[in-house]
């Protein structure tokens, strides 16, 4: 059974993002492995708690991303 775990930060996406997560992902597995993945195909949207992930051994949240997507570095 192919399986799709995607980790988000939460509040981050819509219920119709999360869709489109679960179709797309479903449809990547249908291309690869054909026709008969599409029943069997198992997509896990998970939302993880701000501050309950982190890169590079340095725990992060929302409001650090955010600053680094505005174009400024993150803070530690």
């Amino acid at each position: 059974m192919p399986f799709a775990n995607f980790k988000v930060p939460a509040g981050t996406l819509d219920e119709k993002q999360k869709e489109q997560i679960v179709t797309r992902a479903t449809e990547l597995y249908v291309e690869i492995y054909g026709e008969r993945a599409r029943a069997t195909t198992m997509v896990l949207v998970e939302e993880v708690p701000d501050g309950g992930w982190g890169i590079g051994g340095n725990v992060l949240t929302l409001a650090m991303l955010q600053q680094s997507v505005d174009g400024q570095r993150p803070r530690h």
